[in-house]
């Protein structure tokens, strides 16, 4: 990914995320803490409830019909005088009925009127990490929500990010992993890139690769490689050689597979790999 690529990418997250939050009408969601998403950031009336889920459930004039409770992992909640409800995979205004017809099949009250509030998301979240402007959980509002749309969430990836990201879970039971080409899914080349994510996926952004630049280059240090890095775009990456440099006089050392220090002399048009050492020498005349 070229640099001009890497630094506006935050920019397109931020932007998107701003213009779902507007048409939400509501912030963009951020990240909770260890123990659940914030229940603020589900706004959406396709949110569906899921295992975990921490949910008020007031009776109008009946305060004693009035709980806190949680989603087991069964998908039911233990409801007073009436037992288990089965509410997993509802939503909150379908859930309402389920319990208002709970009440009624009960011959506990006629007409139940009953407001359901989702305090705590706990069962349909996805978690993004690493390199991203805001790490942490984020609830699944909706029942397609992509990665784009999560990376979107989390502010997009830092400049120390990579550019691409592993998405992990299960499909069917069975564990999944794949790896996404971030510029791709906003290039019009999507593809298969932008898949949909499912409850308990986690996006990880690793640190971008790395390569060196020392000896007589006017920046000596580390540097991320850009995506087709050649050891021109190395060297006019360190600043190219000072006064007393050659870029005739480069040496490239790099670690083979068998963990051993390979050193040679590099053309210009060699492409440069994760950890290259690449070492400017001084001119001879």
């Amino acid at each position: 990914m070229s640099s001009l690529i890497r630094f506006t990418l935050p920019l397109v997250f931020a932007c998107w995320a701003a213009i779902v939050s507007a048409q939400a009408g509501k912030p963009p969601p951020a990240g909770a803490g260890a123990m659940g998403a914030s229940a603020a950031s589900v706004a959406s009336a396709d949110y569906r409830l899921g295992p975990g889920d921490s949910i008020k459930v007031q009776v109008y004039q009946n305060p004693d019909l009035s709980v806190e409770v949680r989603v087991s992992e069964s998908g039911s909640v233990n409801y007073p005088l009436v037992g288990a409800v089965r509410l997993g995979g509802l939503s909150i205004s379908e859930a309402e009925k389920a319990i208002a017809q709970a009440l009624r099949t009960a011959n506990i009250l006629k007409q139940p009127q009953v407001n359901i509030v989702l305090q705590q998301v706990r069962g349909n979240v996805v978690s993004v990490l690493g390199e991203v402007q805001k790490p942490g959980r984020f609830a699944l509002e909706t029942t397609n929500v992509r990665v784009s749309d999560m990376l979107a969430a989390a502010g997009g990836i830092t400049q120390n990010g990579d550019d691409v990201l592993v998405v992990s879970g299960t499909r069917d039971g069975k564990p999944f992993r794949k790896t996404v080409d971030i510029p791709a899914l906003f290039q019009n080349t999507r593809g298969d890139n932008d898949i949909v994510l499912q409850p308990g996926d986690t996006l990880y952004v690793n640190k971008a690769p790395l390569f060196y630049i020392y000896g007589e280059a006017q920046k000596p240090g580390p540097y991320k490689i850009e995506r087709g890095m050649t050891v021109l775009q190395a060297l006019a990456q360190g600043g190219g050689p000072t006064p007393r440099g050659s870029a005739n006089r480069l040496r490239l050392n790099r670690t083979g597979p068998d963990g051993k220090v390979v050193t040679t002399e590099p053309r210009m048009t060699d492409p440069i790999q994760p950890g290259d050492v690449l070492f400017v020498r001084e001119s001879l005349f």
